[in-house]
């Protein structure tokens, strides 16, 4: 009698213990996979942010860049048109001073 009482014991502790043990992992497995699927949702915005500041930089370049040469090209017309007009001084003393020697 003893020996039966001691199974019976025996099979619900070790039942209880077995029945209690998926219910665990199962709720442990689920929240592994939404912290999963929260660092994935985080690393994905981290990359997007990433990728638009890359992106942004890059444009920031590429401005800068073509405002340079606009720089370039506007100060060589000015240096140009600067150069015209002083030859054309000079070309306009030379006429003087030649004016006032034949006189």
């Amino acid at each position: 009698m003893n020996k039966l009482i001691a199974a019976v014991a025996a099979t619900l502790f070790a039942g209880a213990a077995f029945a209690q043990a998926p219910a665990t992992t199962a709720a442990a497995s689920a929240d592994t996979k939404a912290e999963a699927k929260a660092d994935a949702k985080v690393a994905k915005a981290d990359a997007k942010a990433n990728e638009k500041v890359a992106k942004a930089k890059a444009d920031e370049k590429a401005t800068d860049a073509k405002a340079d040469a606009k720089n370039e090209k506007t100060h060589a017309k000015a240096h140009a048109k600067a150069e015209k007009k002083i030859a054309a001084a000079e070309k306009q003393e030379k006429k003087a001073e030649a004016d006032a020697a034949k006189k």
